[in-house]
């Protein structure tokens, strides 16, 4: 189960993680600094990179609640504790990224609606940001 935990299920988060960094904050090289052109962009790029974080955290969660079983066979409703979990974890996040004292605090900025897609669906990145 570690092996699985933190190789498999690992990489692919940090696949992820890395991939919604570099898709809001696309220009390599670029100062990022407070005063600089890119700085909000940069801010948004780690505010991605906080909730894809989290977005990996439940979906190691959800992938680690049976070995053998598919998470439709086990539904994804009968662990309560957990979706609570998941719901305040989401609720902090939120306050986290979009209150304006915890974003200077902690570096971030609150991101558009279609960032936010790209963390709740990581398909594609939609055409014309």
């Amino acid at each position: 189960m570690l092996l699985r935990a933190w190789l498999f299920l690992g990489i692919i988060c940090a696949a992820l993680q890395l991939t919604g960094f570099f898709a809001v904050l696309w220009h390599a090289g670029a100062p990022t600094g407070p005063g600089s052109p890119l700085h909000h962009a940069h801010q948004q790029a780690t505010t991605m990179t906080f909730l894809g974080m989290i977005a990996g955290q439940i979906g190691s969660a959800f992938a680690a609640r049976t070995d053998r079983a598919s998470l439709r066979s086990i539904g994804v409703f009968t662990n309560t504790l957990l979706l609570w979990g998941i719901a305040f974890e989401l609720a902090l996040a939120a306050v986290f990224s979009d209150t304006p004292p915890l974003q200077t605090l902690r570096g971030t900025a609150a991101l558009t609606p279609r960032m936010l897609a790209l963390v709740v669906v990581p398909t594609r990145w939609p055409a014309g940001r």
